[in-house]
């Protein structure tokens, strides 16, 4: 039993230990960025094409997220006006509809001899107190 409790023990000073040690490199690294002593100019000597290929990268990936978006805004104004469109073409049919049925119709009572006219005003109903109105069922 004795040994088990001391190597529980142990660790757990050496899991701080490790975490203490963590966040003082860490603080040393961030101390050192602030100060600009972290990166020398022979960094970027070494490193120049990597760097550039990163930059180069990044741009591209800003100027197809712009793209993008311009895009998309260019569909949502096209849908919108397409919807316009396909509205007004629903409706310029159905006037259409109108016409034909309302011509082919005057044609047959024309054709058939039957004397109906086609009536621009739609009917009016008058009312007069002196006769009775009979409900129709």
């Amino acid at each position: 039993m004795g040994k088990s409790s001391r190597k529980k023990g142990t660790g757990k000073k050496k899991k701080n230990r490790f975490g203490e040690a963590v966040s003082n490199t860490v603080k040393h690294n961030t101390d050192s960025l602030r100060s600009g002593r972290a990166i020398s100019l022979e960094f970027f000597k070494r490193n120049a094409w990597l760097l550039i290929a990163i930059l180069t990268a990044l741009i591209g990936v800003m100027g197809l997220r712009y793209r993008t978006k311009t895009r998309m805004a260019e569909i949502k104004l096209l849908n919108r006006e397409l919807q316009r469109a396909e509205s007004d073409k629903l409706h310029e049919k159905a006037w259409y509809m109108t016409l034909i049925r309302e011509t082919e119709l005057t044609r047959l009572t024309t054709e058939k001899h039957l004397g109906l006219r086609y009536q621009e005003e739609p009917p009016v109903v008058i009312e007069c107190e002196g006769i009775k109105q009979t409900s129709h069922k």
